[in-house]
C-alpha cells in the first residue's frame, strides 16, 4: 500500500482541528476536495478513520492509530526532501529563499551581501510568495527559508529569527476624506472598509485589519487581494484603506496613494523563517548566520 503524503497531511489537519471546514481553510482547499481526500485515504488503509456528525469529525480507533504515527511519517519524508534539496543546492550552488513583498527591505540586501561574503561562489534565488498562501513554497520545500511578516499561518511549525520591527501606518487613496490629516488614531478608522488578505490566512489577515485593536468591532472588507499591485490598485480606487508597514511608503510610493501615521496599533515584525529542526551546516546555516549578523538588536 502506497499513500500520498498529501493525504496524510490532510488527515492530520482534520484530526487536529476536528472539523472539515477549519481544516480546509487551513489547507487552502475546498471542503469537498478535502472530503474526497479523506475518503481516498480511508480506501487506501481499508478502514474508516473518522466518525462524522454535526459536532465535527471524531477519530475512530483506526484513526487514532494512524494519528499516532502519521506525524512521524510526514516528518521523516520532509527530512528526506530537505536532504535531497540540500544536495541539489550544493551541486548547483543556488540557495532558494522565499519572501513576502512586504517583508523585503534593506535587511534583505544586507543579508544577501553578508551571505556572499561567506559563499562567494553561490547565488541566492529569491521567489515571491502571495499573501493568499504565504507559506506554500516554504511548506513544500521549494524554498529553504523565507522572509515573512509576523504573524503568518502555521508559524509555530517554523524556526523564526526576528530581523526588524517597525511601526505600522495607514494607506489610503489620495482623495480620501482623511488624507489631509498627517496622523490618525486607529479608532478613527473603525468604520472604514479595509483592503484585506484572503480569509484563510487567519492571523495574518487579522493583523493587517487591526483585529486586536478593534475591541470586538467587526471589520468591513472593501476588497480582498493577494498581491501588492492589486492591493495598491484597490486602495487607489477607493475600495478601502489598509494598514501597512511604515516602509511601504518608500517601497510602494505612487501619486494616488498616501501613507499616514496611525496610533493605537502594534508594530510589525519581519522575520526569517525556516523549517524545524535548524540546519547544523551547509548553505542555509550560513544564510541564517548572515541574517543573525544583520538583525536589529531590538527586533
Amino acid at each position: 500500500m502506497d499513500v500520498d503524503t498529501r493525504l496524510l497531511r490532510s488527515f492530520k489537519a482534520v484530526a487536529e482541528d476536528g472539523s472539515l471546514t477549519r481544516a480546509a481553510e487551513r489547507l487552502f482547499i475546498s471542503q469537498p476536495a478535502l472530503t474526497k481526500q479523506i475518503r481516498q485515504l480511508e480506501r487506501c488503509v481499508g478502514a474508516r478513520l473518522f466518525d462524522r456528525s454535526k459536532a465535527g469529525m471524531a477519530l475512530t480507533g483506526a484513526g487514532r492509530a494512524l494519528a499516532g504515527t502519521a506525524t512521524a511519517v510526514i516528518e521523516a519524508w520532509d527530512a528526506a526532501e530537505r536532504a535531497v534539496r540540500a544536495a541539489e543546492a550544493e551541486a548547483s550552488k543556488v540557495l532558494r529563499i522565499g519572501f513576502l513583498a512586504s517583508a523585503a527591505n534593506e535587511k534583505t540586501q544586507a543579508i544577501l551581501a553578508a551571505f556572499r561574503e561567506r559563499r562567494p561562489d553561490w547565488r541566492v534565488e529569491l521567489r515571491q510568495a502571495g499573501w493568499g498562501d504565504p507559506t506554500a513554497a516554504l511548506a513544500s520545500g521549494e524554498v529553504e527559508a523565507a522572509f515573512m511578516r509576523l504573524p503568518f499561518p502555521d508559524q509555530d511549525d517554523y524556526r523564526l529569527l526576528p530581523l526588524l520591527t517597525e511601526p505600522r501606518c495607514v494607506a489610503m487613496a489620495a482623495g480620501h476624506r482623511l488624507a489631509a490629516r498627517e496622523s490618525l488614531r486607529f479608532e478613527d478608522l473603525l468604520d472604514e472598509p479595509f483592503v484585506a488578505a484572503p480569509a484563510p490566512t487567519g492571523a495574518f489577515r487579522d493583523h493587517w485589519v487591526g483585529a486586536a485593536a478593534r475591541e470586538g468591532r467587526e471589520v468591513r472588507i472593501g476588497a480582498v487581494t493577494e498581491h501588492p499591485d492589486d492591493w495598491l490598485s484597490a486602495i487607489a480606487n477607493g475600495d478601502g484603506i489598509a494598514l501597512a508597514p511604515q516602509s511601504a511608503a518608500r517601497y510602494y510610493a505612487r501619486p494616488d496613494v498616501v501613507y499616514r501615521e496611525v496610533s493605537g496599533v502594534a508594530p510589525s515584525t519581519v522575520a526569517l523563517a525556516w523549517p524545524k529542526p535548524p540546519p547544523r551546516d551547509g548553505a542555509l546555516a550560513d544564510f541564517i548566520a548572515a541574517a543573525v549578523e544583520c538583525a536589529d538588536d531590538s527586533a
